[in-house]
């Protein structure tokens, strides 16, 4: 049996005449970048994140930069960020010539550690970026209220996160001063190719962001500031919108494939051998992440056995070459260290069969049978 990690062909296939008619429609207006499809699209996902304004970009990377710069980062200044994220997090502020701070995750969710994130606050902070990994809302109470007396700007990197809540049922994106967002087609709402989205409940904010995307121009052709080139193709927004309309009930089939992979692994008596992160009822599951021993063994095996899998991320920001400089070094931060050698992504996109679920667990039980797993 194949596997793919992700099968958006499966994905297509249903939606076919919804997306080929919404890029006709673009095609017979001829317009291609922001105008009226990119301007439904920003009230939309607003409406379904419940925030006042959403203001489409480039791709999630932009989403994050943009939301810096409006915020005011740049030389001299401090952002406290996750080590355990996509590289673009800790990027996008080193770009801007600020000085990235990491903080370690909490062993069980995989996100920032909240503690960790509110004492390493100093004078020079002016950003804080929590990342709402693998579609679960970050705890952010830890430093949230303090960051809002200090007017540090909190900006929620939530590019696997559209549609997720915390535990008072607020939405990802909604819960600081920024949520960044991003339609990689692998994302839970992938476009065709990159695409991005910026949330925010202020006028100002959203003002300051509708310039920096087209350059800092406004009017056109005057710059009082340096923007960028962060416009969302209209294109992207037309089929944005097709699967927007689908985005619950794909999160609540992925959320249904997390229950299932639960029960098998209990059927399976697989819980010495594998952890999962504690379901809860906010999780959107951009991926379904198992921390095990062994774990590249497994990744091998699985691959033999026809499973794409994904390891998610193999080496920590603060151990990346192009970050030597800020003096972090290996055990600075080993809950994160730990995640990097044990996590490893299972296929839960929306059009999985409890057949080939089955099978996945099944392979995973055959492989922790083995010697050389058990001797790991």
């Amino acid at each position: 049996m194949k596997i793919p990690l992700l099968d958006l062909k499966a994905q297509y296939a249903a939606l076919r005449s919804e997306i080929r008619a919404a890029i006709d429609r673009v095609c017979e207006d001829q317009h291609f970048i922001l105008g009226p499809e990119v301007d439904a699209l920003e009230r939309e996902i607003a409406a379904f994140c419940g925030s006042r304004f959403a203001v489409g970009v480039s791709s999630g990377t932009d989403a994050l930069l943009a939301a810096l710069m409006a915020a005011g980062v740049g030389p001299g200044d401090e952002v406290i960020t996750s080590t355990y994220s996509f590289f673009a997090t800790a990027g996008v502020i080193a770009r801007l010539g600020a000085r990235p701070v990491f903080v370690d995750i909490d062993a069980e969710t995989f996100n920032l550690n909240g503690e960790q994130a509110r004492a390493a606050i100093s004078p020079q902070t002016r950003a804080i970026i929590p990342v709402h990994l693998f579609g679960r809302c970050a705890e952010m109470d830890d430093y949230l209220p303090l960051a809002r007396r200090r007017g540090i700007a909190v900006i929620e990197d939530a590019a696997q996160a559209i549609g997720a809540r915390d535990q008072r049922g607020e939405s990802a994106g909604s819960l600081g001063d920024f949520g960044c967002f991003s339609f990689f087609p692998s994302k839970n709402l992938g476009a065709f190719g990159d695409g991005g989205m910026i949330v925010t409940g202020s006028s100002e904010l959203a003002q300051k962001l509708r310039i920096l995307r087209v350059h800092g121009g406004k009017p056109k052709y005057h710059h009082a500031v340096i923007g960028g080139n962060f416009r969302l193709d209209a294109l992207q927004a037309a089929i944005l919108r097709v699967k927007l309309r689908y985005l619950a009930q794909w999160s609540e089939a992925r959320r249904q494939h997390a229950r299932y992979y639960r029960a098998e692994f209990a059927r399976l008596k697989l819980a010495d051998h594998i952890a999962l992160a504690p379901d809860t009822p906010g999780h959107i599951y951009n991926q379904f992440v198992i921390r095990c021993p062994a774990r590249d063994h497994l990744q091998a095996y699985l691959r033999d056995q026809g499973i794409e899998t994904e390891v998610y991320y193999p080496v920590p920001l603060h151990l990346q070459e192009c970050f030597a400089g800020l003096g972090y070094g290996p055990g600075a931060f080993p809950v994160a260290e730990r995640a990097a050698r044990e996590a490893l992504a299972l296929p839960i996109y929306p059009e999985l069969s409890a057949e080939q679920q089955t099978y996945v667990a099944e392979r995973v039980a055959d492989f922790y049978r083995q010697p050389l797993a058990l001797s790991a």
